[in-house]
């Protein structure tokens, strides 16, 4: 699951994207101009961007060029009605991620979503920390309490997603979704062998596993309180 801004004047489109990503299980926002955009930017956090060319207040090039400006790294799915290789330039210049052309179909618009919320992120190479792990993005190393310990690809970007969302729920479905390719032949057996292999790894003696299970919805890790004095 992801939280999803769609920037989209066009009210029928607009709903019908919400519907759609909502139906995929993503937190979906909506405004319909350029100016209300920036501003939801600058109070909310995303994990991706849905953005029209053509918008009143602001250009969708526009406040494409304004997050980047301002060191914004979502990954951003620009759509228009333009389709010459000089207009896509443009919305490529300004910092958009992909490009859609209207019309499209639903497919690849899901399809366009699911890779870009694969895709690692700039905003990705800050090292994080959750307890005694701390995973650096950067170098694809993971430690605990100070020695590193070795994982699978697979393990790594799990253990990433984990911590970069802690306390969120993530179902099987949503796990292969963001993880696993998309032509993958993964399963939901093949994610809870991947918990399961992870947690003997991060996990420590007598203490409860930082990946909890929560039946019937999915998993999550949680993040430890801080010890109160």
């Amino acid at each position: 699951m992801a939280k999803i801004l769609v920037v989209e004047d066009d009210e029928d489109l607009q709903n019908l994207m919400k519907g759609l990503l909502t139906a995929e299980r993503h937190s979906v926002e909506a405004v319909n101009n350029g100016i209300d955009a920036v501003q939801m930017l600058k109070m909310h956090k995303y994990d991706l961007i849905v953005l029209d060319w053509m918008l009143p207040g602001l250009t969708g090039t526009e406040v494409c060029a304004e997050y980047r400006a301002k060191g914004g790294a979502l990954p951003i799915l620009m759509l228009t009605a333009k389709s010459t290789i000089e207009e896509k330039e443009i919305g490529l210049d300004a910092g958009a991620d992909d490009y859609l052309t209207k019309p499209f179909d639903a497919r690849e618009l899901l399809a366009r979503i699911r890779a870009l919320l694969r895709r690692p992120q700039a905003v990705s190479a800050k090292e994080m920390q959750v307890g005694n792990l701390a995973l650096d993005p950067r170098s694809a190393k993971v430690f605990k309490d100070g020695a590193e310990i070795k994982l699978l690809p697979k393990e790594f970007s799990l253990l990433e997603l984990f911590m970069r969302y802690p306390n969120q729920i993530f179902s099987s479905e949503a796990l292969l979704e963001r993880v696993w390719s998309a032509d993958s032949s993964a399963s939901f057996d093949t994610v809870r062998t991947y918990i399961k292999t992870l947690r003997k790894k991060i996990d420590s003696p007598n203490v409860a596993s930082l990946i909890r299970t929560v039946h019937g919805v999915g998993y999550c890790l949680e993040c430890p309180a801080p010890a109160s004095d």
